[in-house]
């Protein structure tokens, strides 16, 4: 148990995962914005019929 309170104090354990955790969480925004981008292109058509209707 005072090996996980030790590596849990260790400033470098936290840097590591930090350096670890950035990219995955900025690459899973960047598929979320792509995948957003995608949905706004794919019913542009269908929102602009819309307007034209009015």
């Amino acid at each position: 148990m005072a090996d996980y309170a030790k590596i849990l104090k260790d400033k470098r354990f936290w840097f590591v995962s930090f350096l670890i955790t950035w990219p995955v969480v900025l690459q899973g925004h960047m598929k979320w914005m792509q995948m957003q981008e995608s949905f706004k292109q794919k019913f542009e058509d269908l929102q602009q019929k819309e307007d034209g209707d009015d």
